[in-house]
């Protein structure tokens, strides 16, 4: 892993924890992190990121519009 030496201003009340589930929710919603390697950066199980991410405004459902459209169609198309 690489290790980035962040300089935040002391009047920003933030600790380690917020800037990295800030950064690992961020990574996760532009798809440059999995939920697992999010979760991890965190030093979270996947569970409990998920829960997490409601507080930060990001979907558990990390799907691209184009991806979502191909899924409703099969599911129209599935016929038991």
């Amino acid at each position: 892993m690489k290790v980035i030496e962040l300089l935040i201003p002391d009047t920003i009340d933030l600790n380690e924890r917020e800037v990295k589930m800030l950064l690992a929710s961020r990574l996760y919603e532009k798809g440059k992190l999995s939920l697992g390697q999010a979760a991890e950066l965190v030093g979270l199980s996947k569970r409990a990121f998920m829960e997490i991410l409601c507080d930060y405004d990001v979907s558990i459902f990390n799907y691209p519009i184009s991806e979502l459209d191909n899924e409703i169609k099969n599911a129209k198309n599935y016929s038991l």
